[in-house]
């Protein structure tokens, strides 16, 4: 919940509430992540009862959405780009009085274009004048390039060096394997070592779906969160495993950003990730809040032998082979 922090924090120290004027938007690229966020915002400002916050995110209906918005105006919006435009179209959400614009995940944000495009076009109907910040763990030279363009005399803030992966506490091993050998070497690590929550990585919806129904059958506790769910379901699922009803969540990339579960100190890349970027967002699912954890990559094809390649040459870090023997203080 790092950066979470610094910019729900920031933005609650500098808001005065008016009646009827949205002065905060806050865009993420997935509505778990708002959805989360929105929770934050709540918890923070438990004692100034003056500010309101509200999420919005597709998968729901868009009426809904706008008759809460004729009820109470939020002093806070926190949204996906596609339905905070939607309800700007609609002049349901008037963002003419905004004062901080936040950007979370903003690589992923700007990185696409036509999340971008709508982004810009959010960013177009709020005033000339404001506070606006971006956070990303990951920044590529033209990304921060289109960032700047957002920014009146921005100011760059870096927390370490970007070359170091510096996962303070986590544990993090490789195994190389055959495609058929994995889910029994899920199984066995998933039985040799211990874990509060775990979080399984996947490449594809339909793999999630399999993947946690056999390790269901396995007697594991497996719950399985992926884009092809009704959003109502989707968020039921994640306040689940959040609350610790169900152990080990098999996911996509839907929660490879951003999402903070306190318990999670087992992360898993049954499928290798597509990028060195989202090795980096993967793995720091574990051993967060300060606390140690563990993650452990599959590495199958020769592409993913040159991902993996690249992750150790970028972060200047060397991952060693999943030893037989795991100590558990290490990551427990």
């Amino acid at each position: 919940m790092g950066k979470t922090a610094v910019f729900v924090l920031a933005t609650l120290h500098q808001l005065t509430p008016v009646a009827g004027e949205v002065h905060c938007v806050v865009l993420c690229h997935t509505r778990e992540l708002a959805f989360q966020i929105e929770r934050e915002y709540q918890r923070m400002s438990k004692y100034l009862p003056d500010i309101k916050s509200r999420v919005f995110y597709g998968g729901v209906k868009v009426q809904a959405d706008v008759d809460a918005l004729k009820a109470e105006v939020p002093t806070i919006v926190v949204g996906t780009p596609g339905r905070v435009m939607d309800l700007v179209t609609r002049k349901a959400l008037d963002l003419s009085k905004v004062k901080h614009f936040v950007l979370d995940e903003c690589d992923r944000m700007l990185g696409e274009v036509d999340m971008r495009s709508t982004v810009q076009a959010i960013f177009k109907a709020t005033p000339v004048e404001k506070q606006v910040m971006m956070f990303s763990a990951t920044l590529s030279p033209e990304v921060r390039a289109t960032c700047r363009k957002f920014c009146q005399d921005p100011m760059e803030i870096l927390i370490d060096d970007e070359t170091k992966l510096k996962l303070h506490g986590l544990q993090q091993y490789y195994v190389k394997l055959e495609e058929s050998e994995k889910n029994r070497k899920l199984n066995k690590i998933l039985d040799d070592i211990e874990f509060n929550q775990v979080v399984i990585f996947v490449s594809k919806l339909n793999r999630a779906r399999e993947l946690s129904k056999l390790l269901e059958e396995c007697m594991f506790p497996s719950i399985c969160i992926h884009s092809g769910l009704k959003q109502e379901e989707r968020i039921e699922r994640f306040k689940a495993f959040k609350e610790c009803q169900k152990r080990i969540l098999v996911t996509t990339d839907l929660f490879g950003r951003g999402i903070d579960i306190e318990r999670v100190n087992v992360v898993i890349n049954y499928d290798f990730p597509a990028d060195s970027d989202q090795y980096l967002h993967r793995v720091g699912r574990a051993g967060r809040f300060g606390t140690k954890g563990f993650a452990c990559s599959f590495v199958t094809t020769d592409a993913d032998q040159e991902i993996f390649n690249q992750v150790q040459s970028r972060f200047t870090v060397q991952v060693p082979v999943l030893p037989d023997q795991l100590d558990v203080s290490s990551y427990m």
